[in-house]
């Protein structure tokens, strides 16, 4: 009896670790070509900044991996927010439900600061991404959270600051969301901006999309044992899986 309901957990346990996410490459009209990561499951999803023993910042997916414990294991990561260049956060950063840093509501140069930039966040049952200004009135209870810029796509709707046939074309990440179901993008050829937001609004049909960052865009999948290792990076969206912490 003792062994059959081991055998029970374990399959539970590995069954929701499977359907935690699923991975396919697509390509847009004009056959720019992006990977797709979907995930439903937010009780694995997690934010990760610092070593909590050393209080240095992860900067990499193998230094995540090596703090990890035993039975943790890392299945996805990508870069999660733009930072400064010592690796700190520009903008909002929560997690496990402390603030690291403050909402941003500065005006600037860069990215980060296109109008309107945003806030992607989520806890156990729910994600948001939201206009910085929209996500401030909500008063959503993060778990985690982390503010970049600029939203790609408002309301099904693409940003109108960009310009269809802009020669600012580069490696680029974002996540999206529709009906709580996350839709994390990296691009693996160069495009622009509206390429980019236009991939999530008409090939993903997302309602919100956020970009991450361009050029350091980094991803990690450990079905495709896929591991950039070109860039340093600051704030890093993971799911962990707890397949093996589940068995006893």
């Amino acid at each position: 009896m003792k062994k059959l309901i081991l055998c029970i957990v374990s399959f539970i346990a590995f069954t929701q670790s499977t359907l935690a996410l699923e991975y396919r490459q697509s390509r847009n009209a004009a056959a720019d070509q992006f990977e797709v990561i979907e995930i439903l499951n937010l009780k694995q999803l997690r934010l990760f900044l610092k070593n909590p023993q050393t209080d240095q910042y992860y900067r990499s997916f193998d230094n995540l991996q090596h703090q990890l414990k035993a039975c943790e294991q890392l299945s996805f990561a990508m870069n999660g927010g733009m930072f400064h260049s010592g690796f700190s956060p520009v903008g909002l950063y929560i997690e496990q439900g402390k603030v690291i840093q403050a909402l941003n509501e500065e005006k600037g140069l860069g990215n980060f600061f296109l109008h309107p930039n945003g806030v992607f966040a989520w806890n156990e049952k729910n994600a948001v991404i939201l206009a910085t200004e929209q996500y401030k009135a909500k008063a959503f209870k993060a778990d985690y959270a982390t503010q970049s810029g600029p939203m790609l796509v408002i309301n099904g709707k693409l940003n109108s600051l960009f310009l269809e046939n802009s020669d600012s074309k580069k490696i680029r990440n974002g996540v999206g969301i529709k009906n709580n179901k996350l839709y994390f993008v990296i691009s693996k050829n160069r495009v622009n901006f509206y390429k980019f937001a236009e991939f999530f609004q008409k090939n993903l049909k997302v309602e919100q999309a956020l970009y991450l960052d361009g050029s350091i865009s980094s991803l990690y999948l450990q079905k495709n044992n896929r591991n950039d290792r070109k860039f340093y990076m600051g704030p890093i969206i993971g799911l962990v899986s707890r397949t093996n912490c589940a068995v006893k």
